[in-house]
């Protein structure tokens, strides 16, 4: 049976009460679970001997507030899928529990983060890498589990452990997708019937052979936005706006895209 947990103490109570727990795996979510946050559940579930998943919509990382308001949640959705999937514990913090601060106290990272989605979401690390810094200090995880769809997040994340020699390994996961390529996302709830029938062509043209002005073009062309394409090292990354959801993706450049589809 799944156990929720609310609050720091409760859960530091329950890893003192377990000292012969081999390891803890942990994955953090904010919630509104897909087939990729379960792929990286389904991996720490394997791999440790206790896992534990958060979910907590944190709201230092919106630089938007009607994009906070309209996130999807369902926790009761939520927790019956984490039940299926054998998971421990569900650290479920409100706001008071994770910010008794009030934010006084922040993580800066003040070079690649002001890149990509950072250039045009001021803060946005800022609020994910202050919130991942203390979840991590409070699961006290072995191994926490992040997906390669936000793969300027996962690396600023794993930057941020070494930098601060935290105990937590990042395991990074493979991309999970939809059968026409659409990387899975929360946001993809909020997708219209027409607008899910086209965001597929995103993931598409990311992993064409076309030059970034040319798929920028042709995004154009199919009612995207576009607020980056760039190519960085071996990978290419890109967002795009679709109606009023953001959409992220990146793919490797130079072979074939080896995503996890499903």
């Amino acid at each position: 049976m799944i156990e929720v947990i609310n609050s720091v103490s409760d859960w530091k109570q329950i890893l003192a009460d377990k000292k012969n727990i081999k390891s803890i795996g942990f994955v953090p979510t904010m919630g509104a679970l897909h087939k990729g946050h379960l792929s990286l559940v389904e991996k720490s579930v394997e791999e440790n001997d206790l896992t534990v998943v958060s979910i907590f919509v944190n709201p230092t990382q919106f630089n938007d507030p009607n994009d906070l308001k309209n996130y999807p949640r369902n926790f009761d959705q939520d927790k019956n899928l984490l039940e299926l999937h054998n998971v421990d514990y569900i650290f479920y913090p409100d706001y008071s529990e994770i910010y008794h601060d009030n934010y006084r106290y922040k993580v800066q990272e003040l070079e690649f983060s002001k890149k990509l989605c950072g250039a045009s979401r001021d803060g946005h690390f800022d609020g994910v890498l202050t919130v991942v810094m203390k979840l991590l200090n409070i699961i006290e995880a072995d191994t926490a589990y992040f997906g390669e769809k936000d793969y300027q997040q996962y690396l600023l994340i794993d930057g941020m452990v070494k930098a601060f020699f935290m105990k937590t390994k990042i395991i990074p996961c493979a991309t999970i997708r939809s059968a026409a390529g659409l990387a899975h996302s929360s946001r993809n709830e909020l997708l219209t019937h027409k607008h899910r029938e086209i965001a597929p062509l995103f993931a598409k043209l990311l992993r064409s052979n076309l030059s970034v002005e040319e798929i920028k073009n042709e995004l154009n062309k199919s009612e995207f936005k576009v607020d980056y394409i760039e190519e960085i090292g071996s990978r290419r990354f890109g967002a795009v706006w679709l109606g009023k959801v953001r959409l992220i993706d990146n793919v490797e450049l130079g072979r074939e895209q080896n995503d996890t589809m499903s």
